[in-house]
């Protein structure tokens, strides 16, 4: 007699236990949270401590986020892209009223919980693919050698997600690494809106296309929430980045954050599978490897106890010292140290 009405408790018990399971999962590697871009979920051309957060998550959770390219569509139709091929959401974001001084379109931001000054938000770039068929590369006014090649072009280039290819010309096929080229935090409430173009102690536009996936960012956090943006995604480019573009692209990346607390960190650092990277930016290519050199030293003296003089000449004899880019204001230089050489007892 009391059998039915039992039955029917536990099955609807057992479902308000799924739900409540699925929920309690959102954010995990297999169920991401979602972020697409929209006129409410990008901010145009900075890094903002008043900026309001579009998501809002707990370190360890995962984000599929997807991101736009840099341009508009009426640039694209007028370097030869059908207006059928425009993403909807790149023609919707045209809307968006607060914009600049930049001109990157970046996706966010988001709040990490459990952020706060004086930690380091480390960001794992566990997948990223290709969003559209294609890709294009622009010689702008502000390349390195602006004051010599005056001709400003634009190129569509087609993108093989198959053989994960670009093709330039008839002849000329490039591998694709798609990274994102601007990503990081806001940086402090002092600073006040910061430009997406230079690249700095907040990361953002660092253009460091090692940043593929697999690796891993560190980045100081400097408000509380880190409030992280993410945007201008690249298929291809070169050290350097000399005309001030790569094969720009939209990008489609799953993303995971963790919260190092009280980690003291400087400047943005990374590590791939290979390398342990240290960056360094100022308007003064000289000044920016010092900054490099000078994360790498301090690296290899904290997390492998090395005294200063033989992390400078370990430094000499194995990091491999790179111009990341020379053309966002503040250039870029990466120092490589391979992970290979030390032995494991």
């Amino acid at each position: 007699m009391n059998k039915k009405p039992v039955t029917k408790f536990t099955s609807l018990f057992a479902l308000l236990l799924v739900v409540q399971f699925a929920h309690a999962q959102k954010g995990t590697a297999s169920n991401p949270y979602i972020l697409e871009p929209s006129v409410t979920t990008v901010a145009i051309g900075y890094y903002w401590s008043e900026a309001k957060p579009v998501l809002r998550i707990n370190s360890g959770n995962f984000v599929r986020v997807h991101t736009l390219i840099t341009s508009t569509p009426e640039r694209l139709e007028a370097a030869g892209l059908p207006a059928k091929e425009i993403e909807p959401a790149l023609r919707e974001v045209q809307l968006v009223k607060e914009k600049g001084p930049g001109g990157h379109v970046l996706t966010g931001p988001i709040y990490i919980e459990e952020a706060e000054p004086g930690d380091v938000l480390e960001v794992l770039f566990d997948s990223i693919q290709l969003a559209t068929p294609y890709g294009y590369n622009a010689i702008g006014q502000s390349g390195f050698l602006s004051d010599e090649i005056f001709e400003r072009k634009t190129s569509i280039i087609p993108l093989d997600k198959q053989k994960m290819i670009g093709r330039f010309g008839n002849n000329i096929q490039i591998p694709l690494r798609p990274f994102f080229g601007s990503m990081g935090v806001a940086p402090a409430k002092e600073v006040g809106k910061w430009n997406s173009a230079p690249p700095w102690k907040n990361a953002g536009n660092l253009d460091n296309k090692e940043l593929v996936a697999g690796s891993r960012l560190f980045v100081p956090v400097f408000v509380k929430g880190a409030l992280f943006e993410i945007g201008d995604g690249h298929a291809a480019q070169g050290n350097g980045e000399v005309d001030i573009t790569a094969i720009e692209t939209s990008l489609i990346g799953k993303l995971q954050f963790i919260v190092h607390k009280q980690k003291k960190q400087e400047w943005p650092r990374a590590e791939t599978t290979t390398h342990i990277i240290t960056m360094g930016c100022d308007r003064d290519l000289n000044a920016a490897t010092h900054i490099a050199v000078r994360e790498m030293i301090k690296y290899l003296m904290e997390e492998k106890s090395m005294s200063q003089a033989d992390a400078y000449m370990l430094c000499s004899m194995a990091v491999d010292v790179n111009i990341t880019q020379l053309v966002d204001g503040n250039v870029g230089v990466h120092a490589m140290l391979p992970k290979s050489i030390f032995i494991k007892n």
